[in-house]
């Protein structure tokens, strides 16, 4: 692929062809395969390699691959071709350990100098057939230049020969040569690989080098260098069509010096790679991209823009403030500080759960001698919680760099949501939920659709178990959202509800979900509590944030088909209390009580930062801009959603609060009630 005729010709000759191999997983590569799906094409990119996009690190190219093979595109790494064999009207290609058939087949398998014309003339050429040239793009014969990819030009990183075949240091070349001939003194002084590729709504982007650069260099991590990997949105979340950035910055281990940089996500990966390759033009060091001014408005950044927080990580890192693991963390003990909501759709293996929130309280379930790897979602509380461990005297602890988002993506083996398929999910990773329960009904099914767009964590799923408890089996149900997390939180609804999930696609931000109902056989999760599976939580607090904490938890329960028990006991009753005045016949005691008690959940206070109210009030305000529901709302949703609400019997008589005070839909029990819940439960939880 040398010209755009070239491409129409490609596109002519795969015009019959169902199925198309492409060999070879570098730029051509990944966009001819790119191409072939948007012509309805099955395709197999097939690699020799262990990763995709060779100047990616194996982790960034994962993130890239996972994107592609949601795509469509099967993806066969660490194959080399051996040979092919035409079979009737298919082409055989046999690989390392294995076969498959296409239609057609395109290489893609890299580049080589077209220096023909140099080693003619007898000019110094490389061992690859590279053509060698000084500072001014002059070749062994001064009166002769040479410009583009087939020139060996110096790495303005370490100083040493190397090639640059890309189409912008091409061109700034050639201006160079034409200023030395007309008499103007230029040097050239290298180029810094700076690439980007777009592949349907994601991109991927490097500039410098790489960390497997470095490692071939014989640098030791740590040492002479370290890594960070942030993931944040490309501008703040309460604007609309926030979505993630992944960054990697490779540097000196004293931060004076940045040797590479990669970008992978689906918005400002330009504008980002951009500044971090004019950073290590110039020599910045990583406090120097702490410091660095740039624009912020909220449709375009952060006011700590992704540049600034990928310095600030780093030199929290050069200052031992905390430490990034390796990726493989097999000898490590892990420790989960996400929240039970969040679990419920993905748990990491073999870890150790508790919230950021009461880790300081229950330090003593660690040792303080093992090697601690901490997870949170993307990596911000775990780098809170890994500080809390180092301030109480905990010897080795690490972050996982990405958290559990970059996990999954590196680890598609324990997540079941994983569908890398060219068409569908796969037979081994699919739930055994995929036909009808009652299928001659299906002549009767009805279509349901509904919006969820705008809609924060957890308030997709919970619209769509409400919407699903209206409809019958094989009924579809079409969802359009905007929560990133709402596309893999689906799949394991759906996996755990026994539910079918149709189609699950993405396209520019915008998630489109379609459901089938149908209370299958559950093989690993069955719906009922008769596997103590249940919830129970006790809500001894009366603030707004912990009691609203409550009933995020409990509706992401119930929301998975869960039986739930809510246990109020003390001042977490107040939030049951009617917000209106019950005339109910008191005690002086009583009245007392009743007078200085909050009534209802629209008069909780923050835990924190209350400020007399007015910490309240701008958190309600902030909900309600961000679309998150009032705590009053989870409440009823509760209730409807069959969250088995109690109240304890002798914490109501301590304070004086009787049952006609209570909202509708509680039940006045004691503390055995509770405890027979929590013996068919394996999440239980005190708030």
């Amino acid at each position: 692929l040398w010209s755009v005729p070239d491409a129409v010709t490609l596109r002519e000759k795969t015009a019959s062809a169902e199925c198309v191999a492409v060999i070879g997983g570098g730029f051509v590569g990944l966009e001819t395969a790119e191409n072939l799906i948007k012509l309805g094409k099955k395709v197999t990119l097939v690699d020799a390699a262990d990763q995709i996009m060779a100047p990616l690190d194996p982790e960034m190219a994962a993130i890239l691959q996972r994107h592609l093979e949601k795509k469509g595109i099967q993806v066969l790494l660490s194959q080399g071709v051996q040979s092919f064999e035409r079979n009737r009207d298919k082409i055989s290609i046999h690989l390392n350990d294995s076969s498959i058939e296409a239609d057609a087949v395109v290489l893609s398998i890299g580049t080589r100098p077209n220096s023909s014309l140099a080693k003619d003339a007898g000019l110094n050429v490389s061992e690859k057939g590279f053509v060698v040239v000084d500072e001014k793009m002059r070749t062994s014969d001064p009166d002769i230049f040479a410009a583009g990819d087939i020139t060996q030009i110096t790495d303005p990183i370490f100083g040493n020969a190397t090639t640059v075949p890309l189409a912008g240091p091409a061109a700034k070349q050639g201006r160079l040569i034409a200023d030395v001939i007309t008499g103007i003194d230029r040097h050239y002084k290298g180029a810094l690989n700076a690439s980007i590729v777009k592949l349907f709504d994601i991109a991927a982007a490097s500039a410098g080098a790489s960390e497997k650069v470095l490692r071939q260099r014989n640098l030791i991590r740590d040492k002479d260098y370290k890594t960070v990997i942030i993931r944040q949105n490309q501008h703040v979340g309460f604007y609309p069509n926030a979505k993630p950035l992944y960054i990697k910055l490779i540097f000196a281990s004293d931060g004076s010096k940045i040797f590479g940089a990669q970008v992978v996500g689906f918005d400002s990966v330009d504008k980002t790679i951009d500044i971090l390759a004019t950073a290590l033009k110039f020599g910045a060091s990583v406090e120097d991209l702490a410091e660095l001014d740039l624009a912020y408005a909220p449709p375009f950044s952060s006011a700590k823009a992704v540049v600034n927080m990928t310095g600030f990580v780093a030199d929290n890192v050069i200052q031992g403030l905390v430490k990034f693991s390796e990726l493989d963390i097999s000898d490590a003990r892990i420790l989960d500080v996400r929240e039970d909501a969040e679990r419920l759709a993905y748990s990491l293996p073999d870890s150790v759960n508790i919230p950021l929130k009461t880790l300081r309280n229950r330090l003593d379930e660690l040792n303080k001698t093992d090697k601690i790897v901490v997870f949170c979602a993307v990596g911000v509380r775990a780098y809170n919680a890994a500080r809390i461990l180092m301030q109480n005297g905990f010897k080795d602890v690490s972050i996982y760099p990405g958290g559990v988002q970059l996990y999954r993506i590196l680890h598609p083996d324990t997540d079941t949501t994983s569908t890398p398929d060219n068409t569908s999910m796969t037979n081994a990773t699919k739930p055994d939920n995929t036909k009808p329960v009652h299928p001659e009904n299906s002549a009767n099914a009805s279509s349901v659709e509904i919006d969820c767009c705008g809609m924060q964590c957890p308030g997709p799923l919970l619209k769509v178990y409400e919407t699903v408890n209206t409809l019958k089996d094989g009924d579809i149900l079409k969802v359009n959202a905007s929560d990133p997390g709402f596309s893999r939180d689906i799949e394991a609804w759906c996996r755990r509800t026994g539910n079918t999930l149709v189609d699950n696609s993405e396209d520019n931000g915008k998630y489109s979900v379609t459901i089938k109902k149908g209370v299958a056989e559950i093989n690993d999760h069955p719906i009922s509590g008769t596997h103590n599976d249940g919830k129970t939580i006790v809500v001894f607090s009366g603030d707004f944030d912990k009691v609203m904490a409550a009933f995020v938890i409990a509706n992401g329960a119930a929301a998975m088909g869960r039986k739930v028990t809510m246990f109020f006991t003390f001042w977490g009753l107040t939030a049951l209390r009617r917000s209106e005045y019950v005339d109910v016949k008191k005690s002086f005691i009583e009245k007392m009580f009743g007078a200085m008690l909050p009534r209802g959940v629209n008069k909780l206070s923050l835990s924190k930062m209350n400020m007399a109210g007015m910490g309240t009030l701008l958190m309600k305000k902030i909900m309600n801009d961000k679309n998150v529901n009032s705590l009053e709302d989870l409440v009823k949703k509760a209730i409807s959603n069959g969250v088995h609400i109690t109240a304890c019997s002798m914490s109501m008589d301590v304070m004086g609060i009787h049952k006609e005070e209570l909202i509708d839909g509680v039940e006045v029990v004691g503390v055995g009630t509770y405890l027979g819940q929590a013996e068919e439960s394996n999440v239980n939880l005190f708030i």
